[in-house]
């Protein structure tokens, strides 16, 4: 039985990577040549502010030379730098460079040399017996304190793997918050096609996503990665139209299921809002785990992303509804709950200010551009009606163009023919792309925003191609790799 993978990050280790001397360049090799271990460089980093390494040779004659390989290819043996750069192999001058970087990280006492990392607990046995086979080790280390491991998404599935892009083009998610990608995925497929709600267009989508999965056609196969989106985008889409009665706009083929857009509008307008309000709903409830994931308990008590901005949140809702419907006991109750959100958020706020008067004004600015964002992202939602009905105006405005001309009968059959072809590709072009931008805009604003801070640091392992044998200028085993003694 298949288990569910759970919605996490994947899990990280602090390791080691431990050798003698002489078999360092070996190990190094190997880890290359795996590909799934971090290895931290001696400049902290690479940051804008953290501290340069001088380059070795390698990089030296990459950079006298100019050259701009394509990618970087690492020796399974040591090579001759000269000869390299004679031949005018830039792209062993790049591994041999970065070797020489990592080679710079190293901390040696007496004749080992380790260097530390992170690399997935799940391939630590594996990689550890890999680099056993050349001398070297892989050794577990404890998590250091106040350092958070870095964020790598993904597990098993196409589908997972396309729907954690999404995230990725945010920001990176903390390593200690959840792993939003296959619920923003869905998110977003049921967004897009809400505003591309028509089944004609849909089953055009959802062809053109089949056809990426299997491949074809051939130039698309950079694309082919986007098929779950294309898929789930084919899928809602058609649905929505479904619903909406359209196909290839308003043909009477389909049935209205559920409501006309150009009809009641007003409808469409509200059932969109209370979809916003339920997907804000679902952020809070997202962001409140996260908070306690984060900081425990207090951290998601006071935080306005956590329990104080859904108890603000669930009380403006409550109130909101309550003057819609009349009800003026509800209207207060939704009113203490509202304050006691106000009041824990400004507490946590307030604390984080260190006190004071500036404090309390800082506070006060927050809270009310709090309030003002809930109120601002719930109405957001109406752009899902306003360009669901857009959507449904063009193909209405192409349907009745093309039905006037044919009923002029004769050679304006052809011109109806050739404004329904046309008239519904422009409007399957324009609409495709609004619908996905407004989509993604509604995703990163309105929900990620309270669902995870994206300062997070992304998983980088150090991973380059290898080449065997002895290569175009192999040179004796001391060969040009630095072996300086670590300060």
């Amino acid at each position: 039985m298949l288990r569910p993978e759970p919605m996490v990050p994947v899990r990280m280790r602090r390791v080691a990577i431990v050798a003698p001397r002489a078999a360092l360049r070996d190990v190094l090799v190997r880890v290359a040549d795996a590909g799934c271990v971090e290895i931290d460089r001696a400049d902290g980093g690479g940051g804008p502010d953290a501290p340069q390494t001088a380059p070795g040779s390698a990089a030296r004659r990459l950079r006298a030379s100019r050259a701009a390989p394509e990618c970087a290819v690492l020796s399974a043996v040591p090579l001759d730098l000269d000869a390299l750069e004679r031949a005018g192999r830039a792209d062993l001058l790049a591994g041999e460079a970065q070797l020489e970087e990592r080679l710079g990280s190293a901390v040696r006492r007496g004749a080992a040399v380790a260097l530390a990392g992170w690399c997935p607990a799940a391939d630590v046995p594996a990689t550890a017996e890999r680099l056993a086979g050349v001398g070297g080790a892989l050794v577990p280390l404890r998590t250091p304190r106040g350092v958070d491991p870095p964020t790598l998404l993904g597990g098993a599935g196409a589908v997972r793997r396309s729907f954690a892009g999404l995230v990725r083009t945010y920001g990176t998610v903390p390593y200690a918050d959840l792993d939003p990608s296959v619920p923003a995925g869905i998110v977003y497929v049921v967004m897009f096609g809400v505003m591309f709600g028509d089944a004609g267009h849909g089953a055009l989508l959802l062809l053109a996503g089949l056809s990426l999965w299997l491949g074809r056609p051939r130039r698309a196969e950079p694309l082919r990665g986007l098929w779950p989106f294309v898929v789930g985008a084919g899928v809602t889409s058609t649905l929505a139209g479904m619903a909406y009665g359209e196909f290839f706009g308003p043909t009477g083929v389909l049935p209205v299921l559920w409501l006309n857009p150009l009809h009641d509008p007003l409808r469409l307008l509200a059932a969109a809002v209370g979809l916003g309000a339920v997907l804000l709903a679902v952020a809070y409830g997202a962001g409140i785990a996260n908070r306690w994931r984060e900081g425990g308990p207090t951290g998601a008590l006071y935080a306005l992303s956590g329990v104080a901005g859904a108890m603000l949140y669930l009380g403006l809702v409550v109130m909101g509804g309550a003057l819609w419907l009349g009800h003026v006991g509800v209207l207060f109750a939704g009113a203490a709950v509202a304050c006691a959100g106000l009041a824990l958020a400004g507490s946590g706020l307030f604390a984080a200010t260190g006190g004071g008067p500036g404090g309390a004004v800082q506070v006060g600015v927050q809270l009310f551009d709090g309030v003002l964002r809930i109120g601002s992202n719930v109405v957001s939602f109406a752009r899902l009606a306003a360009f669901g009905l857009t959507h449904a105006a063009l193909a209405a405005v192409v349907w009745q163009g093309t039905t006037a001309l044919a009923r002029m009968g004769g050679v304006t059959l052809v011109a109806a023919v050739a404004l329904f072809v046309v008239g519904n590709a422009l409007a399957f072009a324009l609409e495709a792309l609004v619908a996905g931008v407004q989509a993604l805009r509604l995703e990163f604003y309105e929900l990620f925003s309270r669902v995870f801070d994206p300062q997070g640091r992304p998983f980088r392992p150090w991973r380059l191609p290898v080449l065997h044998g002895a290569g175009p200028a192999a040179a004796p085993p001391e060969g040009n790799a630095p072996d300086k003694e670590a300060t």
